[in-house]
C-alpha cells in the first residue's frame, strides 16, 4: 500500500522578518511538518541559523519539525537541536565516521532519525544504515541554496532506495508541483517545498494539489 504523501514547507524560504506569521501560514496551509535547513558554511556554502532559533520556532508551533543538518560535525551539535525541539534530525552520510552511532542517539533520544545523501552520492552508500534509519532524504540540488532547479537525473536514484527502503523518503531541492509529481512517482512521500510554498499566493491550495498525487 502506497504510504500517504506529506508536505512540509522549508522555512529557508520563508520572510524571517516575521518568521511567526510565516508559521501561522504553514499552519493554516495544512502543512504536515516543517523543515528547518541549518548549514555551516564548510559542509555547504552558506550559513543559515542554530538551535536558538529552532527553539524559538518551536515555541511557535505544535508541527513536527524536520531539522536536516547540513554541517560537517553533527554529532557535536547533535544534543544542542535535540533540547531545541526537534522531532525528526536528519544528518549526511557524507560528513560521517560512524553513521550507525549518530542515528542510535537519535533515536536514543525518542526523535526520529534520518539520513540524506547529496545528487552525486550513491544509493550504496546507505546500506550499512537502512535498517536502522528512520527516513532517507535525498537531495535533488547541491544543498546550500534556495531556488535551484530540481535534478532528474536523482530520478532513478529515487526509484533504486525505495526498492531498497521501506521506510519514509524525503525529496529536497527544486520543488513545485511538476517536479513533486516526478519524485512521488518515482517513491517519494514527504515532499519538502520552499520558495514554491512561501512564494504562492495560496499556500493551502499548492499543498493540497502535491498530497492529491499518486504513484
Amino acid at each position: 500500500m502506497d504510504k500517504e504523501i506529506t508536505v512540509g514547507p522549508s522555512l529557508l524560504a520563508a520572510d524571517f522578518s516575521m518568521l511567526k506569521d510565516e508559521i501561522k501560514r504553514a499552519e493554516e496551509a495544512k502543512a504536515d511538518f516543517l523543515h528547518c535547513d541549518i548549514m555551516d558554511g564548510h559542509f555547504v556554502p552558506n550559513i543559515s541559523f542554530g538551535p536558538s532559533i529552532v527553539k524559538d520556532i518551536r515555541k511557535n508551533t505544535e508541527l513536527t519539525l524536520d531539522v536536516h543538518l547540513m554541517i560537517e560535525d553533527a554529532q557535536k551539535y547533535l544534543n544542542a537541536f535535540i533540547d531545541a525541539g526537534s522531532d525528526i534530525i536528519t544528518v549526511h552520510i557524507e560528513t560521517l565516521k560512524e553513521p550507525r552511532k549518530i542515528l542510535e542517539d537519535i533515536k536514543c533520544a525518542g526523535l526520529k532519525a534520518g539520513i540524506s545523501l547529496n545528487p552525486e552520492t550513491s544509493a550504496d552508500s546507505l546500506k550499512d544504515v537502512l535498517d536502522i534509519a528512520d527516513m532517507i532524504l535525498i537531495m535533488t540540488v547541491h544543498p546550500g541554496f534556495g531556488g535551484q532547479s530540481f535534478i532528474k537525473d536523482c530520478l532513478p536514484k529515487i526509484e533504486k532506495i525505495r526498492e531498497m527502503f521501506d521506510g519514509d523518503l524525503e525529496v529536497d531541492g527544486g520543488i513545485n508541483y511538476e517536479t513533486a509529481q516526478l519524485a512521488v512517482k518515482a517513491g517519494i512521500n514527504m515532499v519538502i517545498a520552499g520558495t514554491h510554498l512561501f512564494s504562492s499566493h495560496d499556500m493551502k491550495k499548492d499543498i493540497e494539489n502535491i498530497k492529491c498525487l499518486k504513484r
